[in-house]
């Protein structure tokens, strides 16, 4: 079984064709996605349009939860006063922008998924086990890992939320952080997804980068009324 994860695409609809172009040219046996289709992006009636076009199984990602409940606040943590201010304009946004019926769709994702496939016990969810907008930075303590892997009962644990992507087998357990298909943090502006093999006794994680019209994403923001804060950020890969 090869699975392509993707996630966080976050209103960006030039990234996501591209990735679908690429997973259609993997073949991979079957496609999920790990949440947050819109925020900072202008395109995420386009975004969850496609998701639900294609049927594909989405997990909900907190700015999902924030835009598809109407609420004030996405549970994302920023770090400074100028940070949330700009995070509260773009959801404010999203909240006018989405369609009532994709509201609903939002609405009625589930918060995480459990599969077996082969020998391993496979836990879906957006940020962690424990919460869909708790941040699992790479550089949190081994204890922290070890703890979420005593509770999830899971071999494998795929998520997103930081955009940032890494590997790390703690206790026995592997977590995948997928990166994010539409608005990058490392660095690096090209959109981002995993494949997964689980043919061979241990799972192979590949993380694919690709290149897309980041100037046509950058110029559709900066002609909304979505902060420009974004679009340079999108430019940038988030640095």
């Amino acid at each position: 079984m090869r699975l392509a994860i993707i996630s966080d695409i976050h209103g960006n609809i030039h990234a996501l064709e591209q990735v679908l172009v690429d997973i259609h040219q993997q073949a991979p046996d079957r496609l999920i996605c790990l949440g947050d289709l819109v925020g900072y992006g202008v395109f995420p009636n386009e975004v969850i349009d496609t998701i639900r076009d294609r049927e594909i199984p989405t997990i909900m990602g907190n700015y999902d939860d924030g835009v598809g409940y109407d609420r004030d606040d996405c549970g994302c943590v920023y770090q400074d006063a100028e940070a949330d201010r700009l995070g509260k304009l773009s959801l404010h946004w999203s909240r006018e922008h989405v369609r009532e019926d994709n509201k609903a769709y939002l609405r009625a994702l589930p918060e995480q998924m459990r599969e077996t496939i082969g020998e391993q016990r496979v836990l879906f969810v957006h940020g962690s086990p424990r919460r869909m907008n708790e941040y699992l930075y790479e550089d949190r303590p081994d204890a922290t890992f070890e703890r979420i892997a005593a509770d999830a009962d899971a071999n494998v644990i795929l998520f997103g939320h930081t955009h940032l992507p890494y590997t790390k087998e703690i206790a026995r357990t592997l977590f995948v952080n997928t990166g994010s298909v539409g608005k990058p943090k490392d660095g690096n502006p090209q959109a981002g997804y995993v494949l997964i093999d689980f043919v061979q006794a241990s799972p192979v994680v590949e993380f694919r980068r690709l290149d897309y019209d980041v100037n046509a994403a950058v110029e559709a923001i900066r002609s909304s009324r979505m902060p420009d804060h974004f679009a340079d950020v999108l430019a940038s890969g988030g640095q």
